[in-house]
């Protein structure tokens, strides 16, 4: 795997890629120390990223500019992951910019509602944050739940916020403020 580092307007992230596509996305709020440790994990080597992998960091850029970008069409190498937790992260592809859905929901598109907490940990085991949208997932009662990303909850509704997603509306709603 190769990786490389860029600033967005919401700071530093990290990004590695292998031949197939997307393999891993380190979300901002790192030192910068800790974010080379991170982007370094599993032998992984700084590159310089081709014209594909050059264009998902400026969509990446975009989004973070509060642009509405839709990153269901990027390519991932998910290799190594169980299938559960490609499954899941197949569903939550579909929910798009300013959309949210709930643990139980992607539970019950997966055949059961009792998954609901193995499909918190997919999410908090989810390799490529913001492209796979694990912040787009809420607890049952609207709350923002986990978050394992640096910040926790508060970098998962600093991202919501800029989707126009007020945590506390119905799921899959966005407030419009009327």
């Amino acid at each position: 795997m190769e990786t490389t580092l860029f600033d967005t307007a919401l700071g530093r992230f990290g990004i590695g890629w292998t031949n197939v596509g997307v393999a891993r996305l380190q979300l901002p709020g790192l030192d910068p120390h800790a974010l080379g440790e991170r982007m370094a994990l599993g032998g992984a080597r700084p590159g310089d990223p081709g014209i594909e992998i050059s264009q998902i960091i400026d969509r990446i850029e975009d989004y973070a500019d509060g642009e509405a970008i839709d990153f269901s069409a990027t390519p991932l190498d998910l290799d190594g992951l169980s299938e559960f937790n490609r499954r899941a992260y197949a569903l939550l592809l579909t929910t798009g910019w300013g959309q949210t859905t709930t643990y139980g929901a992607l539970a019950r598109q997966l055949g059961d509602v009792h998954l609901s907490r193995a499909v918190g940990a997919a999410m908090g085991a989810n390799p490529i944050p913001l492209i796979i949208p694990c912040h787009r997932v809420l607890a049952s009662d609207g709350r923002p739940g986990g978050f394992s990303a640096p910040g926790g909850a508060l970098s998962k509704l600093r991202m919501l916020a800029l989707e126009g997603v007020e945590v506390g509306s119905p799921p899959g709603q966005m407030n419009f403020g009327f």
